[in-house]
């Protein structure tokens, strides 16, 4: 387990964020049972935490693949011109096509995932903002998401727990625009009450649950996740970009299955040319070490790894700007 060392959280504490970030609309009830407290007990600490700053959000995780959409990767380095940066990000934020955006240290100054329905698509949005902000970018790398395993976060707990699978193949499902409506609505309120959503979406609470449960078993909706503010723990957060020699299915069995029983990992991230295992660790000496590991575990099949330090993760409005245009 991380020693979150800023704020002190107690057992109940964590075993309550580590259950709203694998679902977040779990009932008060069943944690209050989890965690052996009374309900008012569990509204209180999750009052508090919020209040704290430490959850930051309540997310539906949204699968643009299960809606007709590819996510490519594009990374960034930067010329340090602040006023230009800072019109790149609000540029990013608005464009209606980001679906996350990172602001780094390390081998990258800014990474980020836009979604477009075709590479001709990407193409031309690509072009548009290399256009627009060449100037600033002294270095550029395209990838294409091809699946991801985001996993609970296990540090709070220490308990390994499976991943969900997010991207992977793509599926056109047909969406209305009620169907929209409640997406953006949940994107980032996803703790939000069925009889408030309804009357958000002009709805009833009725036909909103039976659209929450068809978007749920469509894989549109696969998870309710809490955002969190890792520097209120004092947590850090990197990328590890690994390249490869090599990448049998027994290699890429063999280090899923590693990084899997590391609490700390967060995500494992497969593109079309490289792994990217994301890791919430205590401090830098603490990520060196476990890299250090994961290379003397499989020296034929890392041939290098970059690393970036996460300083913002950023879940953009882009994709509740794209739901509300199609309402």
């Amino acid at each position: 387990m991380v020693d979150i060392n800023n704020i002190k959280l107690d057992k109940a504490d964590r075993l309550i964020l580590a259950e709203l970030d694998k679902n977040c609309r779990v009932p008060t009830s069943r944690l209050a049972k989890l965690a052996r407290k009374s309900r008012q007990s569990i509204e209180y600490r999750i009052r508090r935490l919020v209040e704290q700053g430490i959850i930051t959000s309540f997310n539906a995780s949204i699968n643009p693949h299960r809606m007709g959409y590819k996510i490519y990767k594009i990374y960034l380095q930067l010329r340090n011109l602040p006023k230009e940066k800072a019109a790149l990000y609000a540029y990013l934020r608005t464009s209606g096509i980001v679906y996350w955006m990172g602001e780094a240290d390390g081998a990258w100054d800014l990474i980020f995932g836009v979604f477009a329905k075709s590479d001709y698509e990407f193409y031309a949005l690509k072009n548009e903002m290399v256009s627009q902000f060449g100037p600033i970018i002294v270095k550029n790398y395209y990838d294409v998401l091809v699946d991801v395993k985001q996993y609970p976060k296990m540090y709070f707990t220490n308990e390994i727990s499976k991943p969900t699978m997010f991207a992977g193949e793509i599926v056109v499902n047909e969406l209305d625009a009620l169907d929209h409506a409640i997406l953006g609505e949940m994107v980032n309120n996803a703790r939000i009450p069925i009889t408030e959503l309804a009357a958000k979406t002009k709805s009833n609470p009725a036909t909103v649950a039976n659209r929450l449960k068809r978007l749920e078993k469509l894989g549109i909706i696969i998870q309710y996740r809490i955002g969190v503010d890792l520097n209120k723990l004092g947590l850090e957060y990197y990328k590890a970009i690994l390249h490869l020699d090599r990448y049998t299915k027994e290699d890429e069995k063999r280090l899923l299955e590693y990084m899997s029983g590391l609490p700390c990992t967060q995500y494992f991230i497969r593109n079309i040319w490289d792994i990217e295992p994301e890791l919430v660790v205590s401090d830098y000496h603490e990520y060196r070490e476990i890299i250090e590991r994961v290379k003397d575990e499989f020296p034929l099949v890392i041939k290098n790894v970059e690393t970036a330090l996460m300083k913002s993760d950023e879940w953009t409005p882009g994709f509740r700007n794209l739901l509300k245009a199609k309402v």
